[in-house]
């Protein structure tokens, strides 16, 4: 979707927005492409008008091929179909981000089984993972059934699933609330691999309880996160992984920032980043996914995975827009410790 950035100020007052293109798979991709070299694609679904076509142009800016973008009629107002629109505050100091979504009847919502050939994608082709998540199952009760489609297939296949639950309430209150974005998230979840997500999301994407946790993790709540990820592996059994950012928020533009990852029945811990500096929070949990991803894919090796996922997310929370902006090197100066001397 095309993310409209008031900059420094808020969206009720702006005169004017840079345009940045987003999305929660999407990041993943562009991170995974454009820091780490990795050939990647999306699918997704525009108008054929010149806001989709702007969309497009950013998208392939990011090197994600756009073989798999499904073009739809425009009908000239947006009466039938539309593409998304993401209005998004970065928040300073003691006032918060703000994303204000704008994705009614948008292509991509519209989306259905059937829209791509998987077995061609997975199959032919040989993609080697695939990674959605949350808020595009959300869009509609089709996306939700095309989420299903699609992780099934893959692992038709053997392709590996990773899943980001990335709960949001606005988005599910309207087709059923809690209750059906536990049963979606439920029934795509018996063919995950990956899954990612906060306590909030295991809670309320999958039904599991971490008791007293509210963002802010203490040592004790994050002993209580862990019980919570070892009951979620037992019920799903199909997770070899189970990943979350940490984040203490001291302010919009100042958090403690750190990952963790389970696998194998082992915990592995990143690199602490404290009181790190923010410029734009949004994203940086895609471009942990896209990290993690790489350090799976490239090394094979869990520690490396969280490692290389908390540099990259950290790194991408300091430049604006959703995506990341980072190089492969850049990231592992950060994994070694490297600091923010100038560079000549």
């Amino acid at each position: 979707m095309l993310r409209l950035d008031p900059g420094e100020g808020r969206v009720r007052t702006a005169r004017s927005f840079t345009a940045w293109e987003g999305g929660g798979e999407y990041n993943t991709s562009r991170g995974l492409r454009k820091c780490f070299g990795y050939k990647t694609a999306v699918c997704t679904a525009f108008v054929d008008n010149e806001v989709g076509h702007l969309v497009e142009d950013f998208i392939m800016q990011g090197g994600v091929a756009t073989d798999f973008i499904k073009w739809r009629d425009d009908d000239g107002i947006g009466r039938t179909v539309r593409n998304g629109l993401n209005f998004t505050e970065r928040g300073y100091g003691i006032r918060g981000a703000v994303g204000v979504p704008d994705r009614g009847n948008t292509a991509a919502s519209q989306l259905k089984p059937g829209d791509f050939d998987w077995d061609y994608i997975f199959g032919t082709l040989g993609s080697r993972w695939f990674h959605t998540g949350g808020i595009f199952a959300a869009l509609s009760s089709t996306t939700a059934e095309l989420t299903i489609e699609a992780v099934k297939a893959a692992k038709k296949h053997g392709v590996i699933v990773s899943y980001d639950l990335n709960y949001r309430p606005s988005l599910w209150k309207s087709i059923g609330g809690l209750a059906k974005a536990q049963e979606v998230n439920r029934e795509i979840a018996k063919y995950v691999d990956v899954m990612i997500g906060n306590e909030e999301d295991f809670t309320a994407s999958l039904g599991f309880e971490v008791k007293g946790a509210d963002h802010n993790l203490s040592k004790i709540e994050i002993d209580a996160f862990k019980a919570m990820i070892e009951t979620a592996v037992a019920e799903f059994p199909n997770f070899k992984v189970a990943a979350t950012t940490l984040r203490r928020v001291i302010t919009a533009t100042k958090n403690d920032w750190s990952a963790i990852l389970w696998h194998d029945g082992q915990f592995h811990e990143s690199r602490k980043y404290p009181e790190l500096e923010i410029l734009d929070r949004v994203g940086g949990g895609d471009s942990f996914a896209s990290g993690l991803q790489f350090g799976f894919m490239e090394f094979n090796d869990p520690q490396l995975a969280v490692d290389y996922g908390a540099a990259h997310g950290a790194f991408a929370s300091t430049t604006p827009g959703d995506t990341s902006m980072a190089t492969r090197k850049e990231v592992e100066k950060l994994m070694k410790g490297g600091g923010a001397r100038v560079v000549r």
